[in-house]
């Protein structure tokens, strides 16, 4: 009798998901009907109306009282709300993401891609070497591996498949046919990007994840978890370190940007310095999301609190 209890609860659990991700399907093929521009506008305004009236909605406000004491409710209302915004124009960048990349360097006429910091694309492309590119859920953050493909820069990207396996099959399939080679965030995935590092390529993470037994380091001043994985990885292989980000700008454009390479912290034996490296990539993104503090995701518990959100 228990098992077949555990069998119903799981079709169920399944049955829900699968529905979850049709409606989800059923929005995007909708979106599809328009035309680019009104239909991010248009998913940008339905998520604005849905978002406040969910559970999460307290938790971003929570975490912006948290990041910025010093402003008001309202601000950090608007601050909230144009968050869950840029979350809808996401989702429908999603279906346009291949007209939206339009970065033709020879082009004397912008886009709405601009990319910011191309001698290093090509220079990664044309000195083969190992190398780690790092950003944060800021700005559409998917249009960074298209833009390394469009350059001819193969980077391996690990990232984390959506809860829902109906949603993540899509998902990865979408990503694979744009963005290059992908590893999903598992416990063997740092093998997998060692690999790669090892055989002189490049690869690309997202460093702006809580991180269960990770590195205790502060971020907006307050205590977090950071992953030590990129920390672990220069340290085996000492490679080099590039920020890179995308800020959306009016009139649905957008830049990107990779930065020059990083100075990793070091002991005074030499050897990198993993806690003052954990440190040093939360700095940076605090910096990205202080400077466009509308365009980051405040719906992740990155400070661990959802727990004394209960009840």
């Amino acid at each position: 009798m228990k098992m077949l209890i555990t069998r119903i609860v799981l079709a169920l659990r399944h049955f829900q998901q699968w529905l979850v991700a049709q409606a989800a399907f059923g929005f995007l093929n909708l979106l599809k009907i328009l035309p680019a521009d009104p239909a991010i506008r248009f998913a940008d305004w339905l998520v604005r109306q849905i978002g406040p009236r969910t559970s999460r909605h307290r938790l971003m406000l929570v975490n912006l009282a948290n990041a910025y004491p010093e402003k008001s409710e309202a601000e950090r209302e608007a601050i909230a709300l144009a968050s869950w915004g840029h979350m809808g124009r996401l989702a429908a960048e999603y279906v346009f993401l291949d007209q939206l990349f339009d970065f033709d360097p020879e082009s004397t006429e912008p886009g709405r891609i601009e990319v910011d910091g191309i001698p290093i694309f090509l220079d990664l492309r044309d000195n083969p070497r190992p190398f780690i590119v790092f950003t944060a859920h800021t700005g559409n953050f998917e249009l960074l591996p298209v833009a390394g493909n469009a350059f001819g820069l193969t980077v391996t990207v690990m990232f984390r498949p959506p809860n829902n396996p109906y949603i993540a099959e899509k998902v990865f399939s979408f990503r694979a046919a744009r963005m290059g080679k992908l590893v999903p965030s598992h416990a063997g995935s740092s093998f997998a990007l060692a690999r790669q590092l090892e055989a002189g390529r490049g690869i690309g993470v997202l460093v702006d994840q809580k991180f269960q037994k990770g590195l205790s380091t502060d971020f907006f001043g307050r205590p977090v978890q950071t992953n030590p994985l990129l920390a672990k990885l220069v340290r085996q292989f000492d490679c080099e370190v590039y920020p890179a980000r995308c800020i959306r700008l009016p009139d649905n454009r957008y830049r990107l940007e990779i930065e020059p390479k990083i100075d990793i912290p070091r002991n005074e034996k030499g050897a990198v310095d993993v806690q003052a490296t954990g440190q040093l990539l939360n700095d940076k993104v605090e910096s990205w999301v202080r400077e466009h503090p509308e365009q980051w995701l405040w719906y992740h518990d990155r400070w661990n609190i959802k727990h004394s959100l209960k009840g």
